[in-house]
């Protein structure tokens, strides 16, 4: 009684995909606009600021060469994620779908380029990835328990495993409520970086200068190495989109969206900079560079035991990350089932809970796959350049839909230099990608290609003979729905 069936008509009243009924009930159930203003920032902070900023900024510093150069590079990047932030609010403003990347290269580029997109994000990029910060956090949250000891591997993936689970129950209970978790662990986010900021400031005007002593000295520095340096900037700053995912949730888009982006995104890049303003007053380059996790050696300098705390806010700051990727990916494959590309299941809401059940737990199985069994870097490393890239071909849709769709209502309309720029910051990551590592670039290539014949198996036959789309399609669909089935009758009976 909790799902609805397949579109059709009930009770004299129409259907779509993305309804619920109870049964002999005909009123339309829907995603509501339950995203305010405070919870669209704390969804962008509290996905971009994951564990790097706290473990491992010394990347950019190994490759900007100098102290004073590391500190440009992370102002550069927030400026230019802004840019693309900015593109993308408008796009979100006069393209008032859910969905993201997904929905803008569909309008834009047509649907066999949306799918390849699609495809890539499901089978790879999005499993991996919320691997990767599910295993932080299964690290993290462990070591004030095993200190000074190692962590055993296997503890590491059960922690991981009851994180990822939880998420996936929080996401498919309610939508109030993992906002409010959101924003609860945005606000720990930032009284973790806090903690860093203010002794460090303190230490700063008390007249700890010396480590910025010739802090622009380019004795160090290469060129060659300076694109590397912005490309792990713009890494630790990625995230900023995730509102896209959730637009038709979103109260008042037309305000909302670009009022969110611009304060989230001035609230992080200031929270970044003064950071590693306060790593360098208290650490040298060089003790910067020899560290594994700079939060942790900052902490131990300075609050001597009290720096036991450090590892679990950085275990916060990943399951924040966890949420705020889960929720809004949901909303992607929701609209990617809506548009017929994925299953009609995944764009079934649950009647009472008001979200898009089997849309969440699509992932489940493959990330806990990819937890015990993947090798999620190497994987990583070869999608990495996929996100710039398809991002890149987002913002050029924004270029291309000014010209095809000049009447397309534009609420909120930015400068066109900044489209332009961003494009090409991101189209240069992509050649530096293929020119740095072409053996594991051309594997995801060639990885994501596959979503080719992908598109013609399960999406183009569905308008050939009816024998060979039940051979494919249809059967899927079958799968996926007992599967689906189980895990929400398994989620609901916990849930009452």
């Amino acid at each position: 009684e909790n799902f609805v069936t397949l579109p059709g008509e009930v009770s004299g009243h129409k259907v779509s995909q993305n309804e619920t009924l109870l049964d002999g009930d005909d009123r339309k159930v829907e995603l509501g606009k339950k995203v305010t203003l405070l919870r669209g920032i704390s969804i962008i902070i509290g996905t971009i600021i994951g564990a790097g900023i706290f473990i491992s900024p010394k990347g950019i510093l190994k490759h900007s060469g100098s102290v004073g150069m590391s500190l440009i590079v992370w102002i550069a990047c927030g400026v230019l994620s802004l840019f693309g932030a900015l593109s993308y609010a408008e796009l979100g403003t006069c393209i008032k779908k859910s969905g993201g990347h997904y929905t803008y290269i569909l309008e834009a580029f047509g649907p066999q380029v949306a799918f390849i997109r699609l495809w890539a994000e499901l089978i790879a990029i999005r499993p991996a990835a919320t691997a990767v910060i599910s295993l932080a956090f299964g690290q993290y949250i462990l070591e004030p328990l095993f200190m000074p000891c190692g962590i055993p591997p296997m503890a590491v993936k059960l922690a991981t495993t009851i994180g990822i689970t939880s998420i996936m129950y929080l996401n498919s209970m309610s939508v109030t409520w993992t906002a409010r978790i959101q924003i609860f662990l945005t606000f720990s986010k930032l009284l973790a970086i806090s903690i860093i900021i203010v002794p460090g400031m303190y230490q700063l005007f008390k007249g700890e200068t010396r480590n910025f002593e010739n802090a622009f000295e380019l004795n160090n520095a290469k060129l060659s190495e300076m694109p590397l340096a912005f490309y792990s900037g713009m890494y630790a700053y990625s995230g900023w989109f995730y509102l896209n995912f959730l637009t038709e949730e979103v109260d008042n888009p037309e305000r909302t969206m670009p009022l969110a982006i611009y304060i989230s995104m001035a609230i992080v890049t200031f929270c970044y900079v003064l950071t590693n303003v306060a790593y360098y007053t208290v650490m040298s380059a060089d003790e910067i560079l020899a560290s594994d996790a700079v939060a942790v050696t900052f902490a131990e300098k300075m609050m001597g035991n009290f720096s036991i705390v450090v590892p679990v806010f950085v275990a916060l700051s990943c399951y924040g990350s966890m949420n705020g990727g889960v929720f809004a990916i949901s909303r992607m494959f929701f609209v990617a089932s809506r548009e017929g590309q994925l299953p009609e299941i995944l764009s079934m809401i649950h009647v009472r809970r008001h979200t898009p059940l089997a849309a969440v737990l699509i992932l489940y199985p493959i990330t806990i796959l990819q937890v015990f069994v993947g090798d999620i870097y190497s994987l990583l490393n070869f999608m990495s350049f996929l996100r710039w890239l398809f991002i890149g071909l987002v913002v050029l849709g924004l270029i291309y839909l000014r010209y095809t769709k000049p009447d397309l209502p534009r609420p909120f309309k930015v400068p066109l230099f900044i489209p332009v720029v961003f494009s090409l910051t991101c189209f240069f990551m992509v050649f530096l990608s293929l020119y740095s590592d072409p053996v594991n670039t051309g594997i995801g290539f060639a990885i994501s290609l596959t979503g080719i014949p992908a598109y013609y198996i399960f999406i183009y036959f569905k308008h050939k003979p009816k024998w060979l789309q039940r051979t494919h399609t249809d059967r899927l669909i079958h799968y996926l729905q007992i599967f689906v089935c189980i895990c929400l009758i398994c989620m609901l009976e916990l849930g009452n």
